[in-house]
């Protein structure tokens, strides 16, 4: 077999340094974590001339060490690896299907903000989908497949049904007390 040449030779080497199972899970995560810390400020801020600022010295060990501890767990590594490289795929996807749908929207712009009911149906596939890209990446999809189509209970079947029609009650009638009360609050305050 040929050696590698040119870029993809690049990147079997940054590979064989540990670049994509070391170095970029280690900066997300820290990224990430830093960026949760000093936006919350749950450590603490110090006050400098009257302002508030966070505590980045706190802010930074924490998520140096957070990021570490994922780090020095290969498995959550592959799991960040895997689940980030099929989000990305879903993103790409979704990006594509924009484009399709742009060519009839033809000079106007192609925009879902006029139609919040397909933007949350959207929203709701899209989390459907990352959800499973996760449980995929934990192994637990083919599990919970398997639980479901074999499994000749059908127990767990009306059970799910069961809960989801609470759930999806329980939320058409707190939402409609929640409009009510805005719009009876809204009508006090005129």
């Amino acid at each position: 077999m040929a050696n590698d040449a040119g870029f993809r030779g690049v990147i079997t080497f940054l590979d064989k340094l540990g670049v994509y199972d070391v170095v970029l899970p280690f900066l997300l995560v820290f990224t990430i974590i830093f960026a949760i810390l000093e936006k919350t400020r749950i450590l603490g801020v110090d006050e400098v001339d009257g302002k508030q600022w966070p505590k980045k010295n706190l802010n930074a060990v924490v998520a140096f060490v957070i990021a570490f501890l994922v780090i020095a767990s290969t498995t959550l590594v592959q799991v960040i690896n895997q689940t980030l490289a099929h989000v990305v795929l879903l993103v790409i996807l979704i990006i594509s299907f924009l484009m399709l749908v742009g060519i009839f929207w033809g000079t106007k712009e192609a925009t879902l903000a006029d139609h919040p009911n397909w933007m949350k149906f959207f929203m709701v596939i899209i989390f459907i989908g990352i959800v499973a890209i996760l449980l995929n990446a934990l192994g637990w999809l083919e599990t919970i497949f398997g639980i479901i189509l074999l499994t000749p209970d059908t127990d767990w079947a009306a059970t799910a049904v069961l809960l989801v029609l609470v759930i999806a009650f329980i939320y058409y009638v707190t939402q409609d007390r929640m409009d009510g009360h805005e719009k009876h609050e809204k009508s006090d305050k005129h």
